[in-house]
């Protein structure tokens, strides 16, 4: 396991996916830098019974980074993009590629401002986790990755390649955003209702939810994603089959009082619109409440 790699890999924000991604680095053969706002000595992956521990330190300081990286996993939230900037500053260098594991799909526009030095690439993550109490991460599902086919995309599909997790280059790389998008914009429903999946068994919900990603499904469209009409009735019924007890990362934010990724989850798809002059009742309701729910007073 301990073997020499030739690749230098960091993850920055080893929280619910830094983990999964460093666990999956470490079964490759790597042992990355883990870089992050908690000291730990090692984070842990609980897949069903089996637990694979990743060994550290996690560095909270990044004047402790001694030399830049090859590959950077950015897999802190976007409203925490600024508090990263220090890391990538100093991970970075001209060749380094930096993969950046967030939702949305504005992902190089946010991220390249704080990042003069290197290559950012977006992924779309497809794998569901939940953080643990004690510091663990559950996995729940296969690990995935779509990455655009470009050539700086090859140093991440090598550096996981025999590991957990499997890494599609899409030529069509922005429908797949877009695709990963509406899912997560039905989900800030949960954040709203502080409610888990099983909440989209009530039919009202159901019919709301499927209103709602059609919705998203114009405005995707509009910007250039080629997506059927069968996407909002998929997504919903993900959701309708999924544990009743399973959340997602906006709703784990919203319990623990923390700061929202509404914008770039669902304000795009209302901002988005308005540059198309698509209308967007049901964004126009929700985004206002998940702002006040993030940023609000009272």
């Amino acid at each position: 396991m301990n073997k020499d790699m030739s690749t230098t890999v960091a993850v920055v924000g080893p929280g619910a996916i830094g983990t999964v991604i460093a666990a999956a680095l470490y079964e490759a053969g790597h042992i990355p830098v883990l870089c992050g706002r908690t000291p730990r000595e090692h984070l842990t992956l609980q897949d069903n019974d089996r637990l694979i521990t990743v060994p550290g330190p996690v560095r909270t300081d990044p004047r402790q980074i001694d030399r830049s990286a090859d590959l950077v996993f950015l897999a802190v939230k976007d409203t925490q993009i600024e508090a990263a900037a220090e890391w990538l500053s100093v991970l970075c260098r001209p060749r380094t590629v930096v993969c950046v594991l967030q939702n949305g799909v504005e992902q190089v526009e946010r991220v390249g401002p704080h990042c003069p030095h290197g290559q950012v690439i977006p992924a779309v993550v497809w794998f569901p986790v939940q953080a643990q109490s004690d510091g663990s991460v559950r996995l729940r599902g296969d690990v995935r990755l779509t990455l655009p086919d470009m050539s700086a995309s090859h140093i991440v599909v090598e550096a996981l390649q025999g590991s957990r997790c499997s890494v599609e280059l899409a030529g069509d790389f922005l429908s797949q955003a877009w695709r990963k998008l509406l899912q997560n914009a039905a989900a800030g429903l949960m954040a709203l209702t502080q409610r888990r999946s099983g909440m989209f068994g009530r039919p009202d919900i159901a019919g709301l939810t499927l209103t709602y990603l059609q919705e998203c499904l114009a405005v995707a469209r509009a910007e250039g994603a080629e997506l059927g009409d069968e996407i909002p009735q998929t997504i919903l019924d993900k959701f309708l089959t999924s544990p009743a007890d399973m959340g997602t990362s906006i709703l784990t934010d919203r319990e623990a009082g923390r700061p929202l990724e509404w914008d770039i989850r669902n304000g795009v798809v209302l901002r988005r619109g308005r540059a198309h002059g698509i209308p967007t009742p049901i964004s126009d309701v929700i985004v206002p409440l998940l702002a006040a729910a993030s940023d609000g007073l009272g």
